[in-house]
């Protein structure tokens, strides 16, 4: 049985992040996967890569040294055959929780060294999701740069958009203006998009853990 461990680097418990997170597990466990999910907004305190080297030495090789609440994900990440995380778009890039995972990730396998720049013997699929209050395709530059060192560094990664997300179930009961967008507009889209976003999400996960 193959095991994939999914991620959550968004904090909203039951909105957009979580549910297309969930939808793409659920995928990979009707396919015969095995899940282990982490919510980073709700594990012990963590930090950022330190920079402390330490996986650069033989016996540490691609093996972050730093133990906190990140350590079980990344042991997760390494014992597994996919990865899947996800993460809403806050200020123009995935949050500060992803952030700090994504360095953990990526610098335990860097070597610095011209023939082997990558550690990481075992490869293994990603799928990044991102949900973003803006349209659609606005930060695709961004998912790129991810992606490319994803794939260097962890696997072949795949990207999944879900844009345009409704933020509130009621703007109205909010005591400020919403007036860059139309919430009823946004609310309509919830109805009629997301369903088979989630829907596409739910088969990107079977696909994940056929791969």
């Amino acid at each position: 049985m193959k095991k994939i461990t999914v991620v959550n680097a968004g904090p909203r418990k039951g909105w957009n992040t979580d549910i297309i997170i969930s939808e793409a597990a659920e995928g990979a466990r009707s396919a015969g996967a095995e899940i282990e999910r982490f919510d980073l907004f709700r594990l012990e305190r963590y930090t950022g890569c330190i920079s402390c080297f330490g996986c650069k030495k033989e016996k540490f090789k691609g093996h972050c040294i730093c133990r906190d609440g990140l350590t079980p994900v990344l042991d997760s990440i390494r014992e597994s055959d996919g990865l899947i995380i996800g993460s809403p778009n806050y200020l123009g890039n995935l949050t500060a929780s992803f952030r700090a995972l994504y360095e953990r990730l990526v610098f335990q396998n860097l070597t610095y060294n011209k023939e082997t720049p990558c550690c990481n013997e075992r490869p293994i699929p990603v799928l990044l999701i991102m949900t973003s209050n803006a349209p659609e395709g606005m930060y695709d530059e961004m998912l790129k740069g991810y992606k490319a060192s994803l794939d260097r560094f962890v696997g072949p990664t795949e990207i999944f958009v879900s844009g345009d997300t409704l933020q509130l179930a009621d703007y109205s009961k909010t005591d400020w203006e919403w007036s860059l967008f139309d919430p009823e507009r946004k609310k309509q889209r919830r109805e009629t998009v997301f369903p088979l976003e989630r829907k596409a999400a739910f088969e990107k996960g079977v696909w994940l853990a056929g791969r």
